[in-house]
């Protein structure tokens, strides 16, 4: 699909890529399948942003939560998540001047698979187009109390003062601190939830939830969550004539 040159589209969308087992156990195929034809929706969608201009894009790809899966498939989505960052998809996305990065806790990941994304945001890092944000090994509560600690880290080193703390700090310190907060952010495989991702940064995010399983969500799919975002009122806790106060 063409991208609308336009309509307005949001500034930041964060993406919940749910459904891939589902959409495996339908289809009569292993898990493993799921999880790769969803690697492969997320490269289309990753290009769909970059063809409409969205400035970032963060995607949840591994939480906090999902080393409770099975031993077997956790093993294969560190293999698959290995291979995503060696294919030449990862030279592409530098060609057409992505800057991506991850968020999350690494310590958890192997050495080789740290090295692979310290070389991924190295190569791109000085790209200015679309930002990819890839959180992985990442939750929100995991999110705040880091930012947490870390300010408690510099009260005690006397370098703050706990009056000096403000909602600005605390965002600063967050994963995402040094990018806007997101507009958008959807959720493929019907759940209605957004299971421990951004708890900090979706105060005023748009929420939008579609039944469609994620190796299924393509460009078709994005662009009707665009259209929807563009049809609702933002507000931000106000009123149409600037009143405070939601209804």
């Amino acid at each position: 699909m063409t991208p609308d040159p336009i309509q307005q589209y949001p500034q930041h969308i964060a993406i919940v890529m749910d459904g891939n087992n589902r959409w495996a156990k339908a289809k009569g195929l292993p898990t493993k399948s799921g999880h790769r034809y969803g690697a492969e929706a997320a490269r289309d969608i990753v290009n769909s942003c970059v063809d409409r201009n969205i400035d970032y894009l963060t995607l949840f790809a591994f939480s906090s939560e999902n080393w409770m899966r099975p031993i077997r498939e956790v093993r294969g989505l560190m293999a698959l998540f290995l291979t995503a960052l060696k294919r030449s998809e990862i030279n592409q996305l530098h060609k057409k001047n992505v800057h991506l990065l991850f968020v999350g806790n690494r310590s958890g990941f192997s050495k080789k698979l740290q090295s692979n994304m310290l070389d991924v945001e190295q190569l791109t890092r000085n790209n200015t187009g679309t930002t990819v944000i890839v959180a992985a090994d990442y939750g929100g509560r995991w999110d705040i109390n880091n930012a947490a600690r870390s300010l408690a880290a510099k009260v005690a080193a006397g370098e703050l003062t706990s009056e000096q703390i403000d909602i600005d700090l605390m965002h600063r310190h967050t994963s995402l601190g040094e990018y806007p907060d997101p507009d958008l952010c959807i959720r493929t495989g019907g759940e209605h939830r957004i299971s421990n991702f951004l708890l900090w940064q979706f105060a005023y995010t748009e929420l939008y939830f579609t039944d469609c399983f994620w190796p299924d969500f393509d460009d078709a799919q994005l662009q009707i969550a665009l259209d929807d975002f563009a049809s609702r009122q933002r507000r931000y806790g106000g009123h149409e004539n600037g009143k405070q106060g939601e209804d």
